[in-house]
């Protein structure tokens, strides 16, 4: 006699769609902010996935709303065009010529290579910076650096590096609500009327912040944040992150992307995630599943 009972397969997937659907019901309607960026930028099959991801975000109802970096782009671009870059403290001192190259691949070859990424999956992107339709308007980055041998401090000059000051949302809610999905460019205006690069993170935390947004997702090369064992923290909150960094479990890069998550969720975001992007549908996992796959940072 045949047996004509479904797969395991076919089994699992049913059941799959089964857990996702109370979260599908749950986010329909909102807005999820992605910060796209890391070794997934770089490897076709990861960014096909991604583009997916974000097709089925939209086709459920969610509103994505992608911001993507570029740095070794942009450093490889200078490098091919002969010039130097210099750095303070790790970041990349932005002349005016170097804001020029930092525009072309950012607006330019990125944006629009995510975009026809999302085209290809079925969707509809639109590309945009935050120059467009004055979306974005920022302000000089201020920082300063340590003398190591006076300790004394000291302002520093990172030229066109900026940080989002203002943000107007309508641009965004018209290219969502005409049933698209805006992909950002990390650049803003001055009041100066300058151009100002700006971190991709930061971009991200202050669009999510702006949008009311129910999720923020930073999508890096790393699992999310460790203990001292090298062991996953899934939810964490301000006071526990301040606890982690003052006895040296958080440290390096990990530092300024959960300032970015705590900055996103005290400005009204329900949750902000770090995810690994090298993981293929990670971010379906964190939002469809019971177990997640990152580090959830809420209030």
């Amino acid at each position: 006699m045949t047996d004509h009972s479904p797969s395991p397969e076919l089994l699992a997937k049913a059941e799959t769609l089964t857990e996702a659907l109370p979260y599908m019901q749950r986010y329909k309607g909102a807005t999820f902010v992605v910060k796209y960026g890391g070794h997934a930028m770089g490897d076709p099959e990861l960014a096909r996935d991604f583009a997916e991801d974000v097709v089925l975000l939209k086709a459920v109802g969610i509103n994505p709303v992608v911001v993507h970096g570029g740095g070794p782009q942009i450093g490889a671009m200078l490098k091919l065009l002969g010039v130097e870059s210099s750095f303070i403290d790790g970041l990349r001192v932005t002349d005016e010529q170097t804001a020029k190259v930092a525009e072309m691949v950012l607006s330019g070859a990125i944006n629009k290579e995510l975009v026809a990424w999302i085209g290809q999956a079925g969707g509809r992107a639109i590309g945009i910076s935050g120059k467009d339709a004055g979306f974005v308007r920022a302000s000089k980055l201020a920082r300063t650096t340590r003398d190591p041998d006076s300790n004394i401090e000291r302002a520093v000059d990172l030229g066109f590096v900026g940080e989002p000051e203002a943000i107007d949302r309508r641009v965004l809610d018209t290219i969502s609500d005409a049933g698209m999905i805006p992909v950002v460019a990390p650049v803003g205006y001055g009041a100066d009327g300058m151009t100002y690069n700006i971190n991709a993170d930061t971009m991200a935390g202050a669009i999510a912040g702006a949008m009311g947004a129910a999720r923020l997702f930073l999508l890096t090369d790393v699992a999310g944040v460790l203990d001292k064992e090298r062991n996953l923290l899934t939810d964490l909150d301000p006071a526990k992150i301040a606890a982690l960094q003052a006895d040296g479990t958080i440290t390096g890069g990990m530092i300024p992307k959960l300032e970015t998550c705590v900055a996103a969720v005290e400005a009204g975001v329900d949750a902000a995630v770090i995810l690994d992007g090298r993981v293929p549908h990670a971010m379906l996992l964190e939002i469809f599943t019971r177990r997640g796959a990152g580090t959830l940072v809420h209030r």
